[in-house]
């Protein structure tokens, strides 16, 4: 029996990594009371006497967490933004050769971020391959819904007599400092940092990132971009769909519930428009992490998940 630890199992990401790994059978949640959640001592034993540990938990409470950890053997695997940068941790975005690498190999894993994750399935890939330079400047936009934002955000959309203006979508990281554009630069290996634009709207899961290039900007066309996707999205997890319209609309909710990714591009041989569909609850954060641990433990990837 697999013995796994959720540090921080009462936000949004830990629930729902919790609900997922409570109906398997090859797993032993290890669970504190209410009243010692945040004891030090009583996490630490946890945390020690784990296989996995899931830090869902704010930066500076899973960087606390990640210093009590003394077993050699335990797998961390950190969902939350501290750790996406730092070099003794595996970026956990195994779809990507080089990130699989040191997942295999390190026990310290760091969950991508969602936002990140869309974009790095669209850009990394080809930049290894030379069809765009890393001295490009990149636009993107990504539209997510309301359970990104964690509790209070589900919160505030869901209590009766909200705020109207909740009922548009809503652009934010308006300082262009969002948390995530650290990893989407390492990752990809980019010299500037995109110009990022998320943007919250009213419905609960899903989300659609989208990066327009010029194919002025970039060595091939709309059809070598194609054949990058095939190549390198082979598992059951990301995928690529060059028919990916509906009706001449694309909805960010398409994947809401699920832990795949659908990759397509769109526009003409002028301008085009590279797009991830996914669920932020899913890839972009809880299915990620599941994925991840699957990995570290020899199973299949998708085992638990939804695709």
């Amino acid at each position: 029996m697999i013995k796994v630890f959720i540090d921080g199992s009462a936000g949004t990401t830990g629930l729902r990594i919790f609900d997922r790994l409570s109906q398997r059978e090859d797993i032993s949640l290890i669970k504190l009371p209410e009243e010692m959640r945040k004891d030090f001592d009583a996490r630490a034993d946890a945390i020690n006497s784990a296989d996995v540990v899931f830090l869902c938990l704010p930066d500076a409470a899973a960087i606390e967490a990640a210093v009590m950890l003394k077993n050699k053997k335990t797998v961390i695997i950190d969902t939350s933004t501290a750790h996406r940068t730092d070099d003794g941790w595996a970026f956990g975005f195994p779809e990507l050769k080089s990130c699989r690498e040191k997942i295999e190999k390190y026990n310290l894993i760091a969950n991508p971020g969602c936002h990140a994750s869309g974009f790095v399935a669209l850009i990394a890939p080809l930049i290894e391959a030379g069809m765009i330079s890393s001295s490009l400047s990149l636009n993107c936009f990504s539209i997510t819904g309301y359970s990104g934002g964690g509790k209070k955000m589900i919160a505030e959309y869901e209590t009766e007599g909200r705020d109207v203006l909740l009922s548009a979508p809503r652009q934010y990281g308006l300082t262009q400092q969002h948390k995530h554009l650290k990893e989407m630069v390492k990752v990809c290996g980019l010299e500037n940092a995109p110009l990022f634009c998320p943007v919250v709207a009213d419905f609960y899961s899903g989300m659609e990132v989208t990066i327009p290039v010029f194919a002025k900007d970039i060595k091939g066309n709309i059809g070598d971009i194609a054949t990058i996707y095939k190549n390198v999205y082979t598992g059951k997890i990301i995928h690529f769909n060059e028919k990916a319209d509906e009706n001449g609309f694309l909805s960010a909710a398409a994947f809401s519930g699920r832990d795949d990714m659908e990759i397509t591009v769109a526009g003409n041989e002028d301008r085009i428009l590279l797009i991830s569909r996914f669920d932020n609850l899913g890839k972009g954060a809880s299915g990620a992490a599941i994925q991840n641990m699957n990995i570290k433990l020899g199973l299949a990837e998708d085992t638990g998940l939804s695709v």
